[in-house]
Order: structure tokens, then sequence, then C-alpha cells
């Protein structure tokens, strides 16, 4: 099975049908969580999901609307008697953070706790973060208000690949990444102070020549049909809103 699954769709302030945004992707033995908002567990489960099946968590940017959820993940996993290692990426500036933000609860204590490997990624395009036979996954830095990282998610199986932008505007090296991907899930909180408009998103999709554009991270009181119009200013391909519990299956 190789699925995404949106967790969460809205920008910085969710409403009752939105939480903040995050995926889950699902191909073979790899589950990976990407970022940590709120109390993610619930969104893992109402997504079918058994949350001690999470490999691996990718935290973007130490913003509290992709990490807040983090020490709670941990605690929850630990309490539903998780055993394997967990392992969690991020830049240097979102690694060091998260454990401070994580020291706060002296986790390190927690008896019996499951291992927790912190993998440090670097500022460079390209840079191969999973590299297995169900799923590759690649990142390159954004441009934000503080460090962040695009993702490529590519499945082997179906051969699909997909973008995730994370906050940020546009710019050379997550264009790069997102060059002729199926799909382009892309924030849209709106133009300036580190975040795209869907006109902008729109405008990304056409440069990079992706198949699909799903606009994610938006304000919820936004009209759909605006930011679809918006979109489809400078894009001829298909564009979609996504909400929260969305899901492709590519295989």
């Amino acid at each position: 099975m190789e699925l995404l699954t949106f967790l969460g769709t809205a920008s910085a302030i969710p409403d009752i049908q939105h939480q903040n945004s995050h995926l889950l992707i699902q191909s073979g033995k790899s589950t990976v969580l990407v970022d940590c908002p709120g109390n993610p567990i619930v969104r893992i489960m109402e997504a079918g999901t058994n949350p001690n099946e999470i490999s691996d968590l990718v935290l973007t940017h130490f913003h509290p609307d992709h990490v807040s959820g983090l020490p709670l993940l941990l605690m929850d996993l630990w309490l539903l008697g998780r055993k394997q290692e967990l392992t969690i990426y991020g830049l240097q500036y979102t690694l060091e953070r998260a454990k401070s933000l994580l020291g706060l609860f002296n986790w390190l204590a927690w008896k019996d706790m499951y291992p927790v490997h912190f993998v440090e990624v670097p500022e460079t395009d390209f840079f191969p973060l999973i590299e297995r036979e169900d799923l590759n996954l690649f990142s390159s830095p954004g441009k934000h208000l503080i460090p962040v990282i695009g993702l490529r998610f590519e499945f082997p199986k179906s051969g699909k690949k997909i973008v995730y932008t994370s906050d940020g505007e546009p710019c050379p090296a997550i264009q790069e990444l997102a060059m002729n991907v199926d799909i382009l899930i892309h924030e849209a909180a709106g133009e300036g102070f580190g975040h795209s408009s869907a006109t902008q998103c729109g405008q990304v999709a056409q440069v990079c020549k992706v198949n699909e554009l799903y606009l994610i991270h938006y304000p919820t009181q936004k009209s759909v049909k605006k930011m679809i119009a918006d979109a489809t200013r400078n894009y001829s391909g298909k564009v979609f809103v996504a909400e929260d519990l969305n899901r492709i299956l590519f295989a």
C-alpha cells in the first residue's frame, strides 16, 4: 500500500473541521508522520492507523502549529506500550528546540521509554533522509520566517512522486525539488510573512510542470472556489483544496 492522508489542512488557526497541517505517508513497512501539531494521535486513529506503526517523524520547522503535539505524541506512544525505535528528522535549529521542549517534561526519565533517534538534516538541496525499498524521501531548504525544509516522497512500487512545501514563499530550491512531480502539496496561507498565496501556488505548479496541485495550510474561512480560481489563473492542471482526512491511494 502507498497512501497519503491529510491529517490536518488548516493554517495556524484551526477550526472544528480542520486541524493544523500535518500528513501521514504510508508505504510498505514505512509510516511517516510529517509534523506534529496539537494532539496528532487522534487524527492518526481517525485515519484508521495504529499510532505505534509510525516509523518516522519529520519536523519541517519549529513553529507551534507544526510541533506543539510532540511531547504528547511521545508520551501517548509510551503509554500505549511502544517498544520499537522512533526516528525524528529535522534541521539543527528545529531539533535543538524540540529537545528543549521535551526536556521540560523530563521525558528521558520515563520508565521503560522506547528509544528515540534524532537525525539532523543539513540545509542541503535534495538531501536523502530515507532510502528504503518501500520509500525514498528527500528534503530541500525553503524560505520562511525561520529555517524550514520541504519534502519530496518517491514511491518505488507505483513510481509516483509528491512534494510537500511546508510553510514558505516560492524559492528556487523548493521549485527544483518539485520539478515534474505527480502531486504538489503547497501551502496557501497568503502572500507575505514567509507564506504563499493560492495564486503563487499555481505559478509554482505551472513552472514545475506538476500533474496535480493540492492547496494546504490555508485560512479556513477562505472560499474554496476563490482559492481554486486563484490557483488556476496561471496553472492548467488539476487543483484541489485538501480537507482533513482526505486520502490519496497510489498502489
